[in-house]
């Protein structure tokens, strides 16, 4: 019986270590990405309730909802707008407009939601389930993660040209079209950047019907 030669083993010792080596990065960076995913932060939007506390000033500390300007109330600095903000920038926000208008001299800032406001997404025409769905809190929706909600295409859609309408903060509508059906097909000829298009607040997805 033959026994391999010690700079044979050794070869093999090193392609499986590398294999392996290969494969837990692989698995670590899916794992990083959907952590980030899972964690990503969560943005202020219009009527959610916030709890505001200020440190060593109880007299200022409150509870806010945003109203539809995107804004808090606050005493003594008045509106300060934190919708679509993080907490931690809405936090530097409030802090800023407390000591720019020279009210606290080192004003620590702590923000939490008290509530949610409900967020949706509404999408029509030709999916098999056209409705308003939901958009998770602290986790993205794309423009796929709603056609797989509404239960796909139907026979007659025309997935090469769906419409996201996206009203923006200053009252103007954006329409961005979207080549879905490339995507979930994946033909060379789609685009990877917009399966990763994030749907928003208030964002309506229309799907048109194939002329045949």
């Amino acid at each position: 019986m033959r026994f391999p030669t010690l700079s044979a083993w050794l070869r093999r010792l090193l392609l499986t270590t590398c294999w392996l080596a290969a494969l837990l990065c692989a698995h670590g960076a899916g794992s990083a990405d959907d952590a980030v995913k899972k964690n990503r932060p969560y943005r202020i939007a219009n009527t959610d309730k916030l709890r505001i506390a200020i440190f060593q000033e109880e007299d200022l500390s409150t509870i806010a909802r945003v109203d539809t300007n995107g804004a808090v109330n606050l005493k003594l600095v008045q509106s300060v707008r934190v919708a679509g903000l993080t907490i931690s920038e809405a936090e530097r926000t409030i802090e800023a407009a407390y000591r720019d208008n020279r009210y606290l001299r080192n004003p620590q800032v702590t923000v939490n939601v008290e509530e949610y406001a409900p967020r949706e997404v509404t999408i029509m025409g030709q999916v098999r389930a056209p409705a308003r769905y939901p958009l998770p809190i602290e986790s993205p929706m794309t423009i796929l993660d709603l056609v797989t909600k509404a239960g796909g295409f139907t026979d007659v859609a025309k997935g090469t040209e769906v419409k996201i309408t996206r009203i923006g903060p200053d009252g103007k509508s954006q329409t961005i079209v979207v080549d879905v059906e490339s995507l979930i097909k994946g033909k060379s000829k789609a685009n990877p950047g917009e399966s990763s298009i994030e749907l928003e607040d208030g964002d309506i997805v229309y799907v048109p019907e194939r002329i045949i």
